[in-house]
């Protein structure tokens, strides 16, 4: 049996330009050592060469697979035929139809700076509701609320002794909402500052629709239960609970609307207030943020220039001190452990009672309401 020719020993000696085979090729050193051991037949030589060229198929992609001619195939070689007949198809991301024209593309991305979901989320919702953009970011909510309810579920009983005060005031009105969440990253959280936003403007407003002819001053409360079924307010949809859920899911933590108090006085009455920490909300001028917030109901004959002022001092005073109740200016003064306001040292100049304080000024002080940020949290943890 005669081995092959010579010119596949010889792999300089140029032939066509299918032929030429030079020994840099990595089919090269593999096609000399199978031409070097084989010794067959006419049918051996004939299914070597259309080996080569199944090869060449496979490096340039030239040549179709019905020019290989008739007669076996190396059986490492038709094992991967399949391959060759039926390459890999490339999964490639295409927007489709609905993004082809640049306005639906505006469209996009003005409801992704509206609400702050997802590109992918954002095109889903404009493909469901057909471009709507009003109906594309109430499914959005709608998805995000459900989202957000499977996840509170995932997360209550966890603590949340972390969160913010909201003081909001306007007109005769002032309202105070606490709002809790598990770690102080997320109580910095704009978006968690919103939800403090909306809770409380969803109590102004509940508190300015009671219809009360005042005398004197009025003052309520607000658990959590009662505060999580307030409206969302005029331009939001469902209930501040719904609202919650949202923020739960958005920032992956449980949070709790925990409680409010709101103040509501006639003519002749003051409300100073006071918020430790404090830092306005970046939408509402009038809304302030912080850990401790108090207010002070005073009654005044009349309106003064520097209330403002002793309003803010006297709320102090409540954060600092944390009376429980307001006492009289006839009390005996006390010393540190005293509970009564007046007669407690003056916060800014223990040598006087509060009392003593307030009395030069012509203001009674009547009321007062003092919020702490996880307030109560730690006797729960005791018990």
């Amino acid at each position: 049996m005669r081995p092959l020719d010579s010119r596949w020993r010889c792999p300089r000696s140029a032939r066509s330009g299918a032929e030429f085979w030079p020994r840099c090729h990595a089919v090269g050193p593999w096609l000399h050592r199978c031409a070097d051991r084989l010794h067959c037949t006419a049918t051996g030589k004939m299914s070597l060469l259309r080996s080569l060229r199944l090869c060449l198929v496979a490096r340039t992609g030239s040549c179709p697979l019905s020019a290989l001619g008739p007669g076996p195939l190396l059986p490492s070689l038709q094992a991967g035929l399949p391959l060759l007949q039926s390459p890999q198809q490339w999964h490639t991301f295409h927007s489709g139809s609905w993004l082809s024209s640049a306005s639906s593309k505006e469209l996009l991305m003005k409801l992704r700076r509206k609400t702050g979901y997802s590109f992918i989320n954002c095109k889903k919702a404009l493909e469901t509701c057909g471009g709507d953009l009003k109906q594309a970011e109430s499914w959005l909510h709608k998805q995000a609320q459900k989202e957000g309810w499977s996840k509170a579920a995932r997360l209550h009983g966890r603590k949340t002794k972390e969160g913010l005060i909201g003081l909001l005031q306007e007109g005769d009105t002032t309202v105070l909402v606490e709002v809790n969440c598990e770690t102080d990253f997320v109580s910095r959280n704009l978006k968690f500052q919103q939800l403090v936003q909306q809770v409380a403007l969803g109590t102004l407003l509940h508190c300015q629709n009671l219809k009360d002819q005042l005398s004197t001053y009025s003052k309520g409360f607000l658990n959590s239960s009662e505060l999580s079924e307030l409206p969302a307010g005029p331009e939001r949809e469902g209930s501040l609970k719904d609202q919650l859920a949202l923020a739960i899911g958005k920032l992956g933590e449980n949070m709790i609307l925990k409680r409010a108090a709101w103040v509501k006085v006639p003519a002749g009455f003051y409300v100073g207030s006071y918020v430790h920490g404090a830092m306005h909300s970046p939408s509402l001028h009038n809304l302030v943020l912080g850990k401790y917030g108090a207010l002070v109901i005073c009654e005044t004959s009349e309106l003064k220039a520097n209330l403002a002022d002793l309003g803010r001092r006297l709320g102090q005073h409540v954060v600092g001190m944390a009376p429980l109740s307001v006492g009289s200016l006839d009390d005996e003064p006390g010393g540190e452990a005293e509970t009564k306001m007046l007669s407690q040292p003056y916060l800014l100049d223990p040598s006087i009672t509060l009392g003593q304080y307030v009395q030069p000024h012509g203001v009674s002080v009547v009321d007062f309401v003092r919020f702490e940020c996880g307030e109560g949290e730690d006797a729960a943890d005791a018990e």
